[in-house]
């Protein structure tokens, strides 16, 4: 498996462990004068996979997932999750030590408002906190007579006696042929749109895209975690570890930056603010050190939005033909899994993870793959009912008759992919196929959207819940997440979402993903990549957009109820199958072309 370069989450984490972790945190804390803790499941960088010797969280709590926030006081701990992780956490954790509470209801300032005892003293990481997070808190902290304070050292890292060590990863640049843009040019351009004297690139994602650097510090995501300065009027500063670095990418990087240690960036930044220079930083992702840092010394912040994040994110030329190249090659490797699935799964004897196995072994056969984008989600029945449900040997379920739901990407030099499909296995309930039908017909809403330039993915979010809505049903999570060139499968600032107040822009791609899940019995999501492109509407003079399809794999026929589908509906399922037959088909064995002509044909006809 691709994570074998990290120590495996079952290496990291043993709820069963749980309570006598938080009791040696708890001694730690009053060891260090504090009387509680707040620990969010978080990096220096805020990413969203962190390195083995970040995952704090989960060994200390046994919690996998990629969000959540866990505040320690001296009677009783409280792990807040949102709604992707209510069904997952209580059953990962050791709920008579760690109160599980959903974020919706109670968020970790209203509950230290409610369980802080006046006078007490409040510890935080400050590399682990925006400057946003850490004024909540103190607001929080100081409306019931506390304090909050930063810690000089992890108290989690005090106990965790085999913390395992940061291990480099080589940084590689990222062929011109792929990025589409010299990092020259792109340099030139982030200095031309700064105000401030220099932006701080505290955003791995950010810094790989702008200097054509690509890495492996995490898992999933080929990143290279460090710093980078770059000035309106200057030469650009890269802080990366040395070690990450041979001596042909050295001297590429050399002839773009200044090169320096990860470590120099504080003093760097201590220098700058005794300058009296103003710095632009990313509210999303730059650390309180950082800012605590430059503001101690002297020097003024800018705190907003990283201006890379929209330039990243609208894919020129190059970058969306890679990402149609990487979805056909994907399409070929998924729709092999999907025939070898159809003949497999009633035999009765695969698990869920034979089939994450398999669908990973015909991403390798592409001689292309250069990882996963995520850690697939292999879930059967109840299992699918968690949304960011993930498999391990303890939860790993037989797949047997009724719904089998697959969430899995791939990393490929020119692409990312993405994709979820619900399978029968066996014949489907009439329930099921009502609730899939209309999750259909959400995901069909998106997808044949036509909307005025200036809309954002709150517009359109409504458009994938309408079916359910009708009948009283929703999905408790956004309905699409943007996603990157050959970096994050889950990107901003793009989204479709209530939450989603970012325009939508040609050339930004995002997942089309709405779905339903019925707790403690099955659960349903259809999910392609989707690109946002320019539309002309006949007759019609104002500047409208659409969606163009990247994914290419069938959707299966048997899970749905044709009448719920109106004639435009079923036109465009008919058309999105004909197109996935017709480019898939040459790249196909004989028997797998059969099994896609079957899979493929007409709604109408069925």
């Amino acid at each position: 498996m691709f994570e074998s370069r990290f120590q495996s989450f079952e290496d990291i984490v043993d709820p069963s462990h749980g309570p006598a972790r938080l009791a040696a945190l708890r001694a730690e804390l009053a060891r260090q004068g504090l009387d509680g803790f707040v620990a969010p499941r978080a990096d220096e960088h805020q990413n969203e996979y962190v390195p083995p010797h970040c995952e704090r969280l989960a060994w200390l709590t046994g919690f996998t997932g990629s969000a959540g926030v866990l505040v320690v006081l001296g009677d009783a701990a409280a792990l807040f999750v949102d709604g992707r992780y209510t069904l997952q956490a209580p059953q990962q954790v050791d709920t008579e030590a760690f109160s599980v509470v959903p974020i919706a209801e109670t968020s970790p300032e209203a509950w230290i408002g409610k369980w802080l005892k006046r006078g007490a003293r409040l510890g935080y990481d400050s590399w682990l906190h925006t400057p946003a997070q850490v004024e909540r808190l103190r607001g929080a902290v100081e409306a019931v007579g506390g304090e909050l304070l930063a810690c000089k050292a992890n108290p989690i890292d005090a106990i965790w006696a085999e913390r395992p060590e940061p291990t480099p990863a080589p940084v590689r640049v990222h062929p011109a042929r792929l990025a589409g843009e010299t990092a020259e040019a792109k340099l030139k351009r982030i200095a031309g749109a700064l105000a401030a004297d220099a932006l701080l690139v505290s955003d791995p994602h950010a810094m790989a895209w702008a200097f054509n650097i690509r890495g492996g510090d995490v898992a999933h995501t080929p990143l290279p975690l460090g710093y980078a300065l770059i000035f309106r009027d200057g030469r650009p500063r890269l802080y990366l570890d040395p070690r990450k670095l041979d001596a042909a990418t050295q001297l590429a990087l050399a002839e773009l930056a200044e090169l320096r240690t990860h470590d120099d960036v504080l003093g760097d930044l201590a220098q700058l603010g005794a300058s009296g220079a103003t710095l632009r930083l990313d509210n999303a992702t730059v650390a309180m050190r950082l800012v605590q840092t430059l503001r101690d010394a002297g020097g003024f912040d800018e705190l907003g939005p990283d201006p890379i994040a929209d330039m990243k994110a609208r894919k020129n030329a190059a970058e969306l033909k890679g990402a149609r190249a990487a979805h056909l090659r994907d399409g070929v490797a998924m729709t092999r899994f999907l025939a070898w699935f159809a003949q497999e799964a009633p035999k009765g004897r695969l698990s869920e993870i034979d089939a994450a196995k398999a669908l990973e072994t015909f991403r390798r056969d592409t001689k292309k793959l250069a990882d996963i984008s995520f850690p697939t989600i292999s879930a059967a029945g109840p299992n699918a009912a968690s949304p960011h449900y993930r498999v391990t040997e303890k939860s790993n379920r037989r797949i047997a008759r009724g719904l089998y739901l697959v969430d899995s990407g791939a990393q490929y030099l020119d692409g990312t992919t993405d994709i979820t499909r619900t399978l029968a296995v066996g014949a489907p309930s009439a329930e099921m196929r009502d609730r899939f039908t209309r999750v259909l017909k959400g995901h069909i809403g998106v997808a044949r959207a036509i909307f005025p330039k200036g809309a954002s993915g709150a517009q359109l979010d409504t458009l994938a819940r309408l079916p359910l809505w009708e009948m009283g049903l929703d999905f408790d999570h956004g309905t699409g997440h943007g996603v990157g060139a050959y970096l994050s499968v889950h990107e901003g600032p793009q989204r479709i979402s209530k939450h989603g107040h970012v325009t939508l822009e040609p050339g930004m791609i995002l997942s089309n993903e709405p779905g339903f899940y019925k707790a403690g019995h099955w659960g349903i999501r259809i999910e392609n990549l989707i690109v946002v492109e320019p539309r002309r509407i006949p007759g019609e003079e104002r500047h409208m957009l659409g969606f163009e399809t990247l994914t290419l794999a069938p959707i299966d026929r048997t899970l749905i109820q044709p009448k719920l589908l109106s004639r435009e509906e079923i036109a465009w399922f008919d058309a999105y199958h004909a197109r996935v037959r017709r480019e898939l088909s040459p790249h196909l064995d004989a028997p797998t072309r059969k099994w896609l002509a079957g899979a493929t044909k007409p709604l109408a006809r069925a």
